[in-house]
Parts: C-alpha cells; sequence; structure tokens
C-alpha cells in the first residue's frame, strides 16, 4: 500500500495542532487591510485581533492561492515519498481549487508514477474542515489512497453547512443581499440563514428576528436533516463570537445523545472577510445538505 497525505487549505479552520498531529499541509490564501502588509504565509494576525479591525470599519481583501505555493508543498511531499489527497476549498467561492489543480497537473507530467488527486470540498470553513477530519480518520484507519479517495467523494455532498450572521452589510458587500435588504434587516434585526449548496455556493435559505432565534434555528435545522448519519462529531466555527458558539453547542448537547465531539474554532479572516464579525455556523452529518 502506497503511503499518502491528506492536505487541504486556510479555510478548512481546522486548529493547527490536529494538522500537525496529523501531517497535514495548509495551503495559505491572503489577506490585507488598507496598508502594505499581505497577511496568510510569512505573516498573519491573530483572528480576535482580525476581527477588531473590521468591527472598526476597516475593510479586508482577500485573495486565493497562489499555484506556485501550491506546488511547492505538492513538490516537498513528492519528494519525501507521498502521494498526495488534497482537499480544496469551493470552486464556487474561490479559485483556490482551480489553482491547486493546475500545480497537480503540472507536476502529474513530472512525476509521472506518483499520484495527485485534487477534491473539490463544495465547502467552506469547518465544513471543509469537517470532511478532512473525516477523511484524515478514515484514511488512519487503514482504508487505501483508492478507497479515501472514494469516500471523501462520498461524503461531499452530505456535509452540512448551516449559518447565520450578525451584521448584513458584509453579505451586502459580497453581493449576497441588497443595501436596502441591509438597511431594513439591520433596523429591524432580521438575521438571516444561510448555507452552502450541492454546487458550493453561498444561498440564503430562511431568517428569523433576533439573534438567539437564529442559533436556535441551526440546531433545528441540524435536527430536521440529520437522519441517521454519523454525527459523533459535530463543528462549530464563529466570527470571533465563542459565546454564542458554546451556546449552540450546548444547544447540541443537550437535544442529541448520539453527539459525543464538539470541535469549535474561529472562522478564518479568509471568509470572515465576507462573512464578518458576529457569524456563526453549524456543521454536521446530513442526508442532504
Amino acid at each position: 500500500m502506497s503511503k499518502f497525505i491528506i492536505s487541504s487549505d486556510t479555510t478548512c479552520d481546522l486548529t493547527s495542532e490536529f494538522c500537525k498531529e496529523n501531517n497535514i499541509d495548509i495551503h495559505p490564501l491572503f489577506y490585507h487591510f488598507n496598508d502594505s502588509i499581505i497577511y496568510g504565509k510569512d505573516q498573519n494576525l491573530e483572528p480576535s485581533d482580525f476581527y477588531s479591525r473590521m468591527r472598526n470599519g476597516e475593510l479586508p481583501t482577500t485573495m486565493a492561492t497562489n499555484p506556485e505555493d501550491s506546488k511547492e508543498l505538492f513538490k516537498k511531499r513528492l519528494d519525501e515519498g507521498y502521494d498526495i489527497i488534497h482537499i480544496a476549498f469551493s470552486s464556487a467561492l474561490s479559485s483556490s481549487c482551480q489553482n491547486a489543480a493546475l500545480a497537480a497537473n503540472e507536476l502529474s507530467e513530472i512525476y509521472k508514477d506518483r499520484k495527485i488527486t485534487v477534491i473539490d470540498s463544495l465547502g467552506a470553513s469547518l465544513g471543509e474542515g469537517l470532511l478532512v477530519y473525516k477523511a484524515v480518520n478514515y484514511a488512519n484507519a487503514g482504508h487505501s489512497y483508492e478507497e479515501t479517495v472514494q469516500y471523501i467523494n462520498d461524503t461531499i455532498l452530505h456535509i452540512s453547512h448551516q449559518f447565520t450572521v450578525d451584521d448584513l452589510f458584509h453579505l451586502h458587500r459580497g453581493g449576497r443581499v441588497s443595501k436596502a435588504s441591509a438597511i431594513i434587516g439591520t433596523l429591524v434585526s432580521i438575521k438571516p440563514l444561510l448555507h452552502v449548496d450541492n454546487e458550493g455556493r453561498l444561498t440564503a435559505v430562511g431568517k428569523t428576528r433576533g439573534r438567539k432565534k437564529s442559533l436556535i434555528a441551526l440546531v433545528d435545522k441540524m435536527a430536521a436533516t440529520m437522519g441517521t448519519r454519523d454525527n459523533e462529531t459535530i463543528m462549530i466555527s464563529h466570527g470571533d463570537s465563542y459565546e454564542e458558539a458554546e451556546y449552540v453547542k450546548e444547544l447540541i448537547l443537550s437535544r442529541f445523545s448520539n453527539v459525543k465531539n464538539v470541535i469549535i474554532n474561529y472562522v478564518c479572516p479568509t471568509i470572515g472577510a465576507h462573512s464578518g464579525p458576529g457569524t456563526i455556523a453549524l456543521f454536521f452529518e446530513a442526508d442532504e445538505r
């Protein structure tokens, strides 16, 4: 059996500890404010500092992975004797998947006896991360490269992404809601409910009035769609809103006896630049997204 690694990119939002423990390479995406510093690779902001700057009115810009960075990381692993499965940020939200595929195709012409598979997660944040997490556990259980690729492809459309945001203006800036909707919604405390669909696109699926109701609605969606899927581990990401993430965690643990492990982490700056401070997202396996 060939030895192989699983890699992903910044937007999977898994902890650095988990990635180090499981030999996961993370391909960087980039962001910057109105200054000369490009963050994401050699320099990074603490997530709390990033969101603080956003709350103070600074608007960041984001950039996809660089094909040359992906090529460098892939080549290093190929030279070490590994085959590679790379799980990428949704192609509907970024060119990062395409860039990784370009790098993989170029190297495949050189390393003809080796395998590099780039898989479009059609996901984001810890939805992408949950797919990586499950793939790593599957591979660690002794499954082959081909079996792991098949498992990932079979699981992608069962990873449900349910989230809400606290500030509609960031969605307006990204073209998700109109300016009028953002203004009116803010005035009457409308909180949108969104998900990532089967094409990997961010879409609105409902709305509530009031923050607490929007958080409860995330858990209600899980109850309605999870079916009999494996949800021993679920994940929650947040835009510098840890207490509300903990509130959602407690709701889940009180309602679902099969959930044993809840992983919470920040929404990375690359995604947070578009969703804004206060984002809460819930990720789990479902019969359908």
